[in-house]
């Protein structure tokens, strides 16, 4: 954003939370993460362990629960980002991003990774 500045280009970021998107559909996820787990070494799944990759897509399914499906949030904050005359340098769609990641950016890191 701040490289573009200099050449007259204004850029505006959006941060979405979590929607329910083809991207997110942890059907699709977990097929490509078995996918990709069998293709791993042998050494590699013995240092993540079995139990792994099952866990993580168990906490998925539960995230997926509170995923937002009303994706004009994130169209909304687009429209606006284009048309406005003085648009505003980030947007954040989705009540997750504004009351979660938001707040959790202005965190030390040390803090944020160990929440």
């Amino acid at each position: 954003r701040l490289e573009m500045h200099r050449f007259g280009v204004k850029v505006c970021v959006i941060e979405p939370g979590y929607f329910k998107t083809m991207i997110t559909n942890v059907e699709n996820l977990e097929k490509n993460f078995y996918a990709s787990w069998e293709k791993l070494p042998e050494e590699i799944k013995a240092s993540y362990g079995e139990n792994y990759l099952r866990e993580f897509v168990a906490l998925l399914k539960v995230l997926q629960k509170s995923f937002n499906s009303n994706l004009s949030l994130v169209t909304n904050c687009m429209e606006h980002a284009l048309t406005s005359l003085h648009p505003r340098t980030r947007y954040s769609a989705g009540w997750d991003a504004k009351l979660l990641y938001l707040p959790l950016s202005y965190l030390p890191s040390a803090l944020s990774d160990a929440l």
